[in-house]
């Protein structure tokens, strides 16, 4: 386990903040994924890079070791950080050549795996990342239907088609802030995409059913995370299934972020529910660039009346670390030690909130742990929270997204060092001095243009 971090994260001499820095001059927003910004978690504390990283512990540029128990790579490391097996396979396919003129053979042997866990499906596409794989996954939607609109629930990236929600004649419309991001601005989207995604709730049939009566005819496909906070309700992807073929539209499930958590082939299939498309991912790859789009055979064959083609969506680090992934997880119950760890640090978390009359706030599944406060400094206590860990050597945020790495060891360190910080925060709201106990600014909340 790490020791305690005895440089402050946020000395002028951190070469992390000075790099940072330093990338905001040059890179527009400073990185390359909102959620990856350092103003997500604690600005000018929180450190931006990293050296190495080894199932759930990261050493930063200055040397700082820290274990993992906030956001794993944003969910790509399902298996821990650098997976021996997975590496092994990728050094394996970079020493063979991982790029040719000619296809690699993993591609066909990683399609007849997913569709024999997925029996309802009969063809695969490939992308290397999410966004990507869903716009090919409304590309190939709205070309088997020959319709445009699109009713979506959930979050499902930064294209167009997604962003054209904001995209409305309304001031101040954001359409898609209930979705996960708030404040996402549609500039750049053009604004004839106006009214092609339309908004519904989950668990909410009613908000699904009037965009159905009032578009059905164009409607191309309903585009939806099959779950993410919570179950749905009895009925409601079943009710989801019937307006779509009512309507002869696309039931497309991202499962991008939450679907091999919680059983191995995707939330679909724990749920009994079959789309005519499934996305996946961050949970196939473990950290290596990869997305498989599998479907119904006379949907997937759409893409062939449309041009869907890419270079790197060929190379072959990709399939070769999905095939490992997908492999290790039949061999082990990665969603059951993942439930276990994410109950485990919960209950404690509630036990020590409680003790300290700290207004914590849970939400999703074990695995895919969200924190919040019911407080109206929320933000400075997740700050606060984060700058404290940080000195005893974690990494803490909004969040926590367990690994097959993580152990109850993990936890229960986590939990010890809980007792102090928590002590802090409840002295903090009873005091009102939360802001002027963090040392920097305030971490932001959604989309936010750094200065």
């Amino acid at each position: 386990m790490p020791k305690e971090n005895t440089t402050p994260a946020g000395a002028d001499e951190s070469k992390c903040q000075r790099l940072y820095r330093q990338a905001k001059s040059l890179i527009p927003g400073g990185t390359q994924l909102l959620s990856k910004r350092p103003e997500m978690f604690a600005p000018d504390q929180w450190p931006a890079y990293y050296r190495e990283a080894h199932g759930c512990e990261v050493v930063d540029l200055d040397g700082r070791r820290y274990v993992d128990m906030s956001f794993m790579g944003i969910g790509a490391c399902l298996l821990g950080y650098n997976d021996s097996d997975v590496t092994q396979a990728v050094v394996d396919r970079v020493k063979a050549g991982s790029m040719c003129t000619l296809n690699n053979p993993e591609e066909v042997e990683l399609a007849q795996l997913l569709l024999a866990i997925h029996p309802w499906a009969k063809k695969v596409r490939y992308a290397r990342t999410g966004g990507e794989a869903m716009a090919m996954a409304v590309r190939i939607a709205r070309a088997y239907t020959g319709r445009d609109i699109i009713a979506f629930c959930g979050y499902h990236g930064w294209h167009d088609w997604y962003l054209a929600a904001n995209r409305t004649t309304q001031a101040g419309d954001d359409a898609l802030g209930k979705h996960l991001l708030p404040g996402l601005s549609p500039n750049g989207v053009p604004r004839q995409l106006a009214g092609t995604a339309l908004p519904f709730n989950y668990n909410n049939l009613d908000s699904l059913a009037r965009i159905v009566e009032q578009e059905g005819s164009r409607l191309a496909a309903v585009v939806m995370e099959t779950t993410r906070h919570s179950d749905p309700t009895p009925g409601f992807l079943e009710g989801v299934r019937e307006l779509c073929d009512g309507a002869g539209a696309a039931l497309v499930f991202d499962e991008i972020t939450v679907g091999w958590r919680l059983t191995l082939g995707g939330a679909h299939l724990r749920f009994g529910v079959q789309p005519d498309i499934a996305v996946f991912a961050k949970t196939i790859g473990n950290g290596h660039p990869m997305a498989a789009i599998i479907g119904r055979s006379d949907v997937m064959d759409a893409a062939q009346g449309s041009f869907i083609s890419s270079t790197y969506w060929t190379e072959g680090i990709g399939p070769a670390a999905a095939l490992t992934v997908v492999h290790k997880m039949q061999r082990i119950d990665v969603p059951g030690h993942i439930a276990m760890i994410g109950t485990r640090l919960r209950e404690g978390l509630q036990r020590i909130a409680a003790r300290e009359s700290v207004p914590l706030k849970l939400s999703g599944y074990p695995a895919l742990t969200y924190f919040g406060f019911d407080h109206p400094e929320a933000l400075a206590l997740q700050t606060l929270l984060t700058v404290r860990m940080l000195g005893h050597g974690f990494l803490a945020g909004a969040g926590f997204y367990p690994s097959l790495a993580h152990t109850p060891r993990h936890v229960d360190r986590y939990l010890a060092v809980a007792e102090e910080v928590f002590r802090e925060l409840g002295q903090a709201v009873r005091q009102g001095d939360v802001v002027g106990r963090i040392g920097g600014p305030i971490r932001h909340s959604g989309f936010a243009r750094l200065t």
